[in-house]
């Protein structure tokens, strides 16, 4: 059973800037939580449970939040104030925490490579910190990642995608898929961030790997591309072209991806994620409708 994840957090989110100057983007709020949190949840929901981080300068409030407090917990129940216990629920949940550093700002495919000391040949998740897949307790595209991948014994790494604008693809790493099933279809390439006229297609990757240990052997001789950053995308590609066998998989209807990575996504998932909120939804969409109505 793969149960470790590898969740890159140490970008520094330089387009939501001042937000990020003194904090992680990953720990900006969404609603409720931090974006980290909901990307946890979701991890322990599919059956992970060893996170390691890889962090970077300015991130120990990652470190500090999934920390179990005890002076916080005896305040509140000194205080009176026993029904916010609840919200640190998080704390208890069934898993570990690991944190390790990317010294340098060498891209994506770096901060996966030096989780490689760690994870010591086992077959693990990549899930991007920054990245919310479905609201609440939708999505379960890890745990399908993770089914597929152990049913296929010859597959080297299982990907999510979802469908983009076509005038947007140049974002993203794209797919070039092959023979289609039900559930997955077979990665024939992957090409990062193309033209609108040289995409193969309009599935961009989702922010959701599995991995066997042999992709650590590709990021090693992977040549740094533009800023000298090593691209995860590019090790997968020179993968497949080695024949190694990939496969794909979409996000369903309900799983919509949250990147917060520029203000207007950050923006659309703190609203839609207010307005899902089961005690202060209501409230939020009266207020919203009144100012739409001036």
């Amino acid at each position: 059973m793969i149960d470790l994840a590898v969740i890159p957090v140490a970008g520094r989110g330089t387009r939501l800037l001042p937000l990020t100057k003194s904090q992680p983007k990953e720990m900006l709020p969404v609603a409720g939580k931090p974006v980290v949190q909901y990307v946890v949840e979701e991890l322990i929901r599919s059956g992970v449970h060893r996170m390691l981080f890889v962090t970077g300068a300015g991130k120990t409030a990652i470190e500090n939040h999934f920390d179990i407090d005890n002076e916080l917990i005896d305040n509140l129940r000194a205080t009176g104030k026993e029904d916010l216990l609840a919200e640190l629920a998080f704390e208890r949940k069934d898993a570990d925490y690991f944190y390790l550093r990317q010294r340098r700002q060498l891209g994506l495919g770096h901060a996966v490579l030096c989780a490689e000391p760690f994870v010591r040949g086992q077959r693990f998740v990549v899930a991007l910190g920054d990245s919310i897949i479905g609201r609440g307790s939708e999505s379960k595209i890890v745990q399908r990642m993770i089914n597929l991948f152990e049913k296929n014994g010859d597959v080297k790494g299982v990907i999510a995608f979802e469908e983009v604008p076509h005038d947007e693809v140049f974002q993203y790493g794209i797919a070039q898929p092959g023979k289609n099933s039900t559930d997955f279809f077979e990665l024939d390439d992957i090409v990062e961030k193309p033209s609108p006229e040289e995409a193969p297609s309009q599935l961009a990757v989702a922010a959701r790997y599995v991995f066997s240990a042999e992709i650590f052997e590709y990021l090693r001789t992977t040549t740094p591309g533009k800023g000298g950053e090593i691209q995860l995308t590019d090790a997968i590609r020179r993968m497949i072209h080695d024949k190694k066998r990939f496969l794909g998989v979409h996000l369903s209807p309900s799983e919509l991806r949250y990147d917060i990575g520029n203000f207007e996504s950050y923006f659309t998932a703190f609203t839609e994620f207010a307005l899902a909120d089961p005690v202060y939804g209501a409230s939020v969409k009266q207020h919203l409708k009144k100012l739409l109505e001036r």
